[in-house]
C-alpha cells in the first residue's frame, strides 16, 4: 500500500526531478549536499527538543513548573538558551593546550553526528545503509571519548582532568557491555545491516523474538547507554558537588554549546539504535493474518512510529536520571565488570544455542 505521509514520496520527486534536468553525477552531488544540510538542521532540532523535555520532565517529577515564559509552556526557552549561548564570550584560559583545547568540542560533536547519519529515520529515510551498520556506530560513537579526554587534560585543570579520567573509565567499560548486547541481537538477526535488521522485525521485534535472552540485552543495552552518556546515577564524570562541571568545566560560549549538543544528542542516539534494534525501528505494529489491521497501521508514517518509541526510551532514560542517587566510582565499575559483562558472555551464547535449535518465536513459527 502506498504511504500518503511518507518522506519517500518526496524524496524520489526530487531525485528523478534533478536528474531529468542535469547530468546524474551533478544530481547526486546536489543530494549529498541536501542530505547533509537536512541532518545538520535535524540535529540542532532534536537537540533544543530534548533540552526542552528534559526540562519539563525533570520540573514534573520535582513537583514544579519548568520552563514557562519564553513562549507558550516555555517552548522557545531552548531557543532563547541557544542565542544566549552564541552570544556568550568565549573567556581566554591561561596554561592550557589551545590546540587541543579547541579541538576536544569537534571530537564531541563529530562523534555524534558520524552516528547520527546512519540512523534509518522512517522507510527509505537513511542517509547511509552499511553492510555492517551495527559496527560502524559502534565504532565512530567511541571517538567522543577522545574529545572527552583531550578536553580535560588540555584545560590544565585538575577537576577537568579528574573529570576526563572517570568519564574514560565508565565509557569504555560500559562501552564493551553495549557492543556485546547489540552482538546478541546481531546474532538473532543473522546482519549487521539496520535496514534488513528491520524488515526481519515486521511481525516480531527482536525484543520479544528472543524470549529471556532479548530481555536480558536490551535491558543491559538500556543500562550501559544511560553510563556513556553521563547521565544520572552515572553522572560521576559531572558530578557538580565535587568537579564543577567535570571536564568541560573551563569551557564556555560557543565551545561548551558543542559539549552541551553533544551530551544531549548522544541520549538520543542511544534511544534510537535501541529502537532500530530491539523495538522494529520505524516498523509498524503487524500481526501476520490481519491485513485489515496492518493496513491500518501502516498508514501511520514509519517515522512516527520511529520517534514514538525513541522518545518513550528517551522518558524512561530521563525517568531513571531523576529516580535514583548517584553512584559511587567503585560501584559503577563493580556493576559493569563484576555483574553486566559476565552476564552478558553467558547471554550471547544462550542466544547461539536458541538461535541454533530455532527455538526463537520466529524459528517455532516457520
Amino acid at each position: 500500500m502506498k504511504q500518503p505521509f511518507e518522506v519517500t514520496n518526496l524524496t524520489a520527486w526530487l531525485d528523478s526531478g534533478l536528474k531529468s534536468v542535469m547530468p546524474e553525477w551533478a544530481a547526486i552531488l546536489i543530494e549529498c549536499v541536501i542530505v547533509g544540510v537536512a541532518l545538520l538542521v535535524a540535529y540542532a532540532l532534536l537537540a533544543m527538543i530534548l533540552i526542552w523535555v528534559e526540562r519539563k520532565i525533570a520540573a514534573f517529577f520535582q513537583a514544579r513548573i519548568g520552563p514557562n515564559r519564553v513562549g507558550k509552556w516555555g517552548i522557545f526557552q531552548s531557543v532563547a538558551d541557544v542565542l544566549k549561548i552564541l552570544l556568550k564570550e568565549i573567556i581566554s584560559i591561561n596554561r592550557v593546550d589551545k590546540f587541543l583545547f579547541f579541538t576536544a568540542p569537534f571530537f564531541m560533536i563529530a562523534a555524534s553526528m558520524l552516528t547520527f547519519g546512519a540512523i534509518p529515520f522512517g522507510k527509505g529515510l537513511h542517509a547511509v545503509d552499511f553492510n555492517i551498520g551495527v559496527f560502524y556506530v559502534t565504532a565512530v560513537s567511541s571517538l567522543g571519548i577522545i574529545g572527552v579526554l583531550l578536553a580535560g587534560w588540555s584545560s590544565n585543570n585538575k577537576y577537568s582532568m579528574i573529570g576526563a579520567m572517570r568519564s574514560g573509565a565508565q565509557f569504555i567499560s560500559y562501552e564493551l557491555s553495549a557492543g556485546l548486547a547489540l552482538m546478541t541481537m546481531v546474532v538473532l538477526s543473522g546482519t549487521m545491516q539496520f535496514s534488513e535488521m528491520i524488515e526481519g522485525q515486521r511481525y516480531v521485534w527482536n525484543i520479544f523474538d528472543g524470549h529471556i535472552s532479548s530481555l536480558i540485552a536490551f535491558t543491559i543495552y538500556l543500562i550501559c547507554g544511560h553510563a556513556e552518556t553521563n547521565r544520572g546515577p552515572f553522572d560521576l564524570p559531572e558530578a557538580e558537588s565535587e568537579l564543577t562541571a567535570g571536564y568541560h568545566t573551563e569551557y564556555s560560549g560557543l565551545s561548551f554549546g558543542f559539549f552541551y549538543l553533544a551530551e544531549y544528542m548522544n541520549m538520543f542516539i542511544i534511544a534510537a539504535i535501541g529502537t532500530t534494534v530491539f523495538l522494529g525501528g520505524w516498523m509498524p505494529i503487524q500481526i501476520e493474518g490481519w491485513d485489515g489491521f496492518n493496513q491500518f497501521m501502516c498508514y501511520i508514517p514509519s517515522w512516527l512510529w520511529f520517534f514514538g518509541k525513541t522518545f518513550v526510551l528517551i522518558f524512561i532514560s530521563l525517568w531513571v536520571r531523576w529516580s535514583f542517587p548517584r553512584l559511587r566510582i567503585d560501584q559503577l565499575l563493580n556493576l559493569e565488570w563484576k555483574y553486566l559483562l559476565p552476564i552478558n558472555l553467558v547471554n550471547i551464547l544462550l542466544m547461539v544455542v536458541l538461535v541454533l535449535t530455532g527455538l526463537t518465536i520466529t524459528g517455532l513459527c516457520s
